[in-house]
């Protein structure tokens, strides 16, 4: 078994984070079951839960489906590479956003860390995540 490849130092997480924002708008929509998603859905992340899948797409995908969504959100990649088993940087991520009253639904992939915030709270959420990078 190889270790797992990416940074796992805090303190060098946190110091080389870079940002980037997605400019589309993303959505969570769940398929019961074992359902298939229609073939042209851009799929961003899927999860397979006891209830059904849970799909993160963009907006306009999930609007030409005619499929129902929640939690119009925006997407900040955080260009750092991570290890899957850094012990607390998302931690670290999601209470200073929640100390500045932004809800966070994080999702990490082999590479990076990616942060679902709030429509509309996009902005503050970047300024937040940039002043902890230099703290």
């Amino acid at each position: 078994q190889s270790a797992t490849p990416g940074e796992t130092n805090l303190t060098t997480l946190l110091a080389t984070l870079k940002l980037t924002m997605s400019p589309e708008t993303f959505v969570f929509i769940t398929l019961p079951g074992l359902k298939l998603p229609p073939p042209s859905l851009q799929i961003q992340m899927s999860f397979r839960e006891a209830e059904g899948t849970t799909i993160i797409t963009t907006q306009d995908s999930a609007d030409t489906c005619g499929i129902e969504y929640i939690f119009p959100c925006k997407m900040i990649t955080l260009n750092v590479h991570s290890s899957l088993e850094a012990v607390g940087f998302m931690a670290a991520i999601s209470t200073k956003l929640a100390e500045n009253g932004i809800g966070v639904n994080p999702v990490s992939g082999y590479y990076h860390d990616h942060c679902f915030v709030p429509l509309g709270k996009e902005n503050e959420a970047v300024k937040v995540l940039q002043d902890l990078a230099t703290e």
